[in-house]
């Protein structure tokens, strides 16, 4: 997806969608002024912004996961689960950032609920599952171990997708309960090909107690129809419900925050859990804002429990990762939007490219590289090589 065109694609819609909704020429009286509102609205700037390149720097990292289950903070059983011989959720040796690894300190060593407040695809899912997985792992009690709340069904899928990777081939039973969860074990056959069978998947197995999730996933209105229907009590008559999670939680403010706020309270009182007897995790990429006490007294509000400043963990970013640099070579931007780049691209993710000498001529070409670059091209066997050390030491 090239963002340049997109933006042009979505600049160019917005303006169809204004010049249809005022049609100021509907009369074919004002062909004038539907010209000039037309040549205003395409002005740049008059609409929309952009698009803006925003890199995200890299956060700093501790000790891997092998390191920890050496040191006794997770059970060394978590290193023979199947998943991580394809380094999922994370290879054993790779260096956690240290937001998850103080993070699964926290939860594992002091047992005490956490706020995680680290930018998109910092790894906030894996700082939560790998302890509830180290619990499960420490004590295999059926019955629900683990909550996992959404704000909405297609988080939850995505979850729910996670933990078939995570969970194959091991006694870890998991599901969503969601308005998708099929009322019988036939019904749902019919949607699912080949579920693993430590999955839950149909309200059938837990309404008879016959398959209970030790992870259950859910969204909150969802769990205010299990708090109030007694065909699906099973779920809070057994297991020890240690970990609850509410993921997105900067969502829940206001209304919402108050509704989701007693339904915990409720869920607490259900179960007969006192302040300090569940493990409460919350995960938002915006929520702390450099206030760490702001999102002390939100983790408060929202789950009835006493979390101090040490329990608010942010990700740390490395703020100097960027090194200087000298741009050589400047590029109209325009360019990035010349069909000819754009066959160039596909014919390079097609294998069809040619040599690094042709890929360098088309660079040069459009204004990408200048002459010297394209010069060292028959040094490389490789396109991607070539292309490698073109982005390394020539900025753009």
């Amino acid at each position: 997806m090239n963002p340049i065109q997109l933006a042009q694609q979505l600049r160019s819609i917005l303006v169809r969608y204004l010049l249809t909704t005022f049609d100021v020429n509907r009369d074919g009286q004002e062909a004038e002024l539907a010209a000039a509102l037309k040549e205003r609205l395409n002005r740049p700037g008059a609409l929309v912004s952009g698009p803006f390149l925003e890199l995200t720097p890299p956060y700093r990292t501790g000790r891997s996961l092998r390191d920890l289950c050496t040191e006794g903070v997770l059970t060394s059983a978590l290193m023979d689960l199947p998943c991580f011989r394809y380094g999922e959720p994370i290879p054993l040796d790779a260096p956690l950032f240290v937001h998850q690894e103080r993070a699964i300190r926290r939860l594992c060593v002091d047992q005490r609920g956490v706020v995680i407040s680290s930018g998109t695809g910092s790894g906030k899912t894996e700082a939560f599952l790998i302890p509830i997985l180290d619990d499960l792992l420490r004590d295999p009690t059926p019955g629900v171990r683990a909550l996992l709340i959404y704000p909405m069904n297609a988080l939850v899928n995505d979850q729910l997708d996670r933990l078939r990777r995570l969970l194959k081939d091991t006694p870890i039973t998991f599901g969503r309960y969601t308005s998708e969860l099929r009322q019988t074990e036939r019904e749902a056959l019919q949607r699912l090909r080949d579920p693993l069978p430590n999955e839950v998947i149909c309200r059938e197995e837990i309404r008879s107690g016959r398959k209970l999730p030790q992870i259950l996933i859910t969204n909150y209105a969802m769990l205010e129809y299990l708090l109030l229907r007694p065909q699906d009590s099973p779920l809070f008559q057994s297991g020890q419900w240690r970990f609850v999670v509410l993921d997105e939680a900067h969502t829940y403010a206001g209304a919402k925050g108050i509704e989701v706020a007693m339904l915990v309270r409720r869920l607490k009182h259900r179960l007969g859990k006192q302040p300090g007897d569940m493990r409460c995790i919350a995960t938002s990429a915006t929520l702390t804002d450099d206030d760490p006490q702001a999102a002390v007294s939100f983790a408060r509000n929202l789950f009835g429990e006493d979390f101090i400043q040490d329990d608010i963990i942010a990700g740390e970013i490395i703020q100097e990762f960027v090194p200087a640099q000298v741009h050589l070579n400047s590029v109209d931007p325009a360019v990035y939007c010349d069909q000819r780049l754009t066959r160039l691209m596909e014919d390079m993710r097609e294998g069809g490219s040619g040599t690094g000498a042709k890929v360098a001529q088309e660079l040069y070409a459009l204004g990408l590289i200048p002459e010297r670059i394209a010069k060292q091209a028959d040094h490389y066997s490789h396109v991607a090589a070539f292309l490698y050390d073109v982005l390394r030491t020539t900025p753009i």
